[in-house]
This record gives structure tokens, sequence and C-alpha cells, in this order.
């Protein structure tokens, strides 16, 4: 491997053991290692870029560092990365294809971060789920609930358990109280990319607590109103968290006092639509999936409940910010986040375009695809914000929220 090249990873900054370093991880899971690297090892990986020789390596080393790059070391690293299928070439192709074949025949979606984001142990994930409902923080225990409205919508976390449990405890306590809900159709948030704006499966969601089955009637007749490109992503789901949490939490805590299924659907970002200032009302695939979404859910006959499984802000080194996030960054988000959260409240799909817009959409909002198409397929219902949170690191910090609408 003479010009060797890095597949597309995510880098970021940390300091591990006093020492500052940079992360590589794969976001499309086909490797599920997580590489420390120093600085000056870094900067070696950097040029992994497929125009760079080995020789051109070892030459921008000498220059940077004033040392040699022994050819013997270098090739060691090549072998480290494309050992744990972090590079590009033909054995990374035979790994890729394996994976996706494996899934592609599998009718299950298995639980792919159990033991990795939260307890695979269902005794031990109960307990850690249960913490969740514990105030301060948390709403305190779900009580039970005689008659009133029924929850149709909520806007519910997707970040990991260890920083968002309390708010996704909000958000459940409110489900379980006053939801009657047997089918979950779940919008997640895909953070790997997909050709089209939505992405559909048939299979069944495996969890600790059991699988919980998807409705493939359901499915096939968003399908045949839309056209069989939904899919054509289908592979997305496969590592995907956003809807994982989603399906473990439903299972754990609905699924177990009453048969449940749930729709998965994963949401493409809308930032080129927000670059170009253009609705996403205004593009005639989002549109026609979010009215045959509606109808389909009003043919069905069923007790439905739509969950945008989204957070919020993403601001920070991070994620591109040159500063990192002081206490003024924090309240200042807030603010914006707040002002925001206003028009998903008044069920103004519209209104949260416009305002995700005006700011170029700086704050990154990661879950503003599954939101709006949970405020366009519900319509202008009233919301109520339970919950409102910030993950406060200054290399990254992430916001999220608890909405539910009636």
């Amino acid at each position: 491997m003479n010009c060797p090249k890095l597949r597309p990873v995510e880098a970021f900054p940390a300091e591990v053991g006093g020492q500052q370093v940079v992360c590589l991880r794969d976001p499309h899971a086909f490797s599920d290692r997580v590489l420390l690297l120093p600085h000056p090892l870094f900067f070696i990986v950097s040029l992994f870029d497929g125009q760079h020789s080995i020789l051109d390596i070892q030459a921008a080393f000498a220059r940077r560092y004033g040392e040699l790059l022994f050819r013997e070391k270098l090739d060691e690293i090549v072998r480290e990365l494309d050992a744990a299928h972090f590079l590009e070439g033909s054995g990374f192709e035979a790994h890729r294809e394996g994976v996706e074949a494996e899934f592609a025949r599998s009718h299950i979606r298995r639980a792919a971060l159990a033991g990795k984001s939260y307890e695979a142990d269902p005794g031990q994930l109960r307990i850690q789920i249960d913490r969740f409902f514990e105030p301060p923080e948390g709403p305190g225990r779900p009580q039970s609930q005689d008659g009133g409205p029924q929850i149709k919508g909520a806007v519910i976390p997707h970040i990991d358990f260890a920083r968002g449990g309390p708010c996704y405890g909000w958000a459940y306590k409110a489900l379980m109280e006053s939801c009657d809900a047997d089918l979950f159709v779940v919008l997640g948030t895909s953070h790997t990319g997909t050709r089209g704006p939505f992405a559909l499966t048939r299979k069944d969601y495996d969890t600790p607590f059991g699988v919980i089955p998807t409705d493939v009637s359901f499915v096939d007749r968003l399908i045949a109103r839309c056209g069989p490109d939904l899919l054509l992503d289908e592979q997305a789901h496969r590592a995907e968290h956003s809807i994982e949490f989603q399906a473990t939490l439903l299972q754990g805590l609905l699924g177990a006092k009453r048969p449940i299924q749930m729709v998965p659907i994963l949401c493409l970002s809308f930032h080129s639509l927000i670059a170009a200032g253009d609705s996403p009302s205004r593009d005639p695939t989002v549109s026609a999936f979010i009215e045959a979404l509606g109808e389909t859910i009003d043919a069905s006959g069923r007790r439905c409940c739509l969950i945008a499984s989204a957070d919020l802000a993403h601001v920070g080194p991070r994620f591109g910010d040159p500063e990192p996030v002081d206490n003024l960054r924090l309240k200042e988000t807030a603010q914006k986040d707040l002002t925001m959260l206003e028009r998903v409240v008044e069920g103004d799909a519209e209104g949260l375009f416009a305002a995700v817009q005006a700011e170029e959409d700086r704050r990154r909002i990661c879950g503003f695809s599954s939101i709006y198409a949970l405020l366009g397929t519900l319509g202008a219902k009233q919301g109520k914000l339970l919950k409102y949170s910030q993950w406060p690191d200054p290399s990254g910090t992430v916001t999220f929220a608890s909405v539910i609408f009636y």
C-alpha cells in the first residue's frame, strides 16, 4: 500500500490520562474500534489521503518534527489501521461486503450498541433506566392515570443514556401515564447519510428486553405510495443509534405491559434545503412522504404515536467551532434553543424551519429533519415542553429536550 487512504471516519479531540489525543471512530460501524492517536501519529495518519506516498509521508514528518520516521514503523501503522478496517482497499471492501450481506439476510436488526452505549443484561439495563426517573433531574416514577387526553407525538433525545437519561425519563414517564398507542412511528435521525430523505426497513428491532416487531404491512403501504427507493438505504439502519435507543426504551417500558409494534424511519439531514433557503414543504419528495405518512396512519386504524428521536444544538471544537464552549456560550445556546422550541411547541413546522434557516443552522440542529417530519405529520397540534437539557462539555456541547403533543 504505497499511498494509503483513510476511510471517511470521524475525528475529534480528547484528553486521555492527561494527554491530548485525537480519536478516530467509524460512524458507519464497519469497525467497532476507537483509535486514540497522539498528535504526531495523527499528523502521519492525516496524510493517508491516497495522494501521499510512503516517501512523501516520511519527508513531511521529518520536516514537521525534525526526526526520521523509519519505513518499518510506518508500515506497522498502515498494517494496524488496515487490520482495524480504517483504510480503503481490497481488505476493507471484502469486510464491508460481508457485513452488509449478513445484515441483508437477517430478519432482525440486532442491538448494535448493547453492552457499549447501554447495559446488555436486561436486569442491569432495567436498573440503568430506573435511574432516569430519579429526582432532582428526573421526573419521579410514573403514576397510574385514569382517563385524560392521550399523547399522539413526542420529541425525545437520542443522546447516549449516560448523558441524557433524565431527559428521556421525562418523556417516557408521560408516555407510560398517558399513551395507549400500540404502534410507534419512530422518526430517527440518520447520522451517516442516505441517498434519499427517508429510509425504511422491514426488519424487527432486537433489544435486551426482546424483539420489538416492525409493522411490515404499514411499511409496505408507505412503499406502495412513495416508491421502492424508501428501501434503497436500508443498510443505514444497521448501526444507527437514534432508533435503537427508542426501540430499547419502548420495548422495556411500554412493551412489557402490552403488545406494541414500531415503524422505523430514518430521516436525512435537510442541510442542503436550509443552505438554499428552501422549505422542505417545497421539496416534492419530502412533502409527498409526509402526506403519505399521515394518510397511512389514518387508514391503519391503529392507536398511533409519532416519536421524533432528535437532539438539538451541537457546538464547540468537536463540531467545527474555533473556541471551547464557556458559560456565556451555554447561556446563548439555551436562549436560542428555547426560542426555537417555542415554534416546536406551537406545532409550527414552517416556523421551525425559519428559525433554523435564519442562522444558517450554525448550532447544527441534529434532529431538525425528524422534528419537522413529526410536526408536518401531526399538523398544528399544541405541544408541551417537559424538559430542556445541556451536556456542557467545553470541547463539544450537545443540547436536547423532551416535548409531548396531545
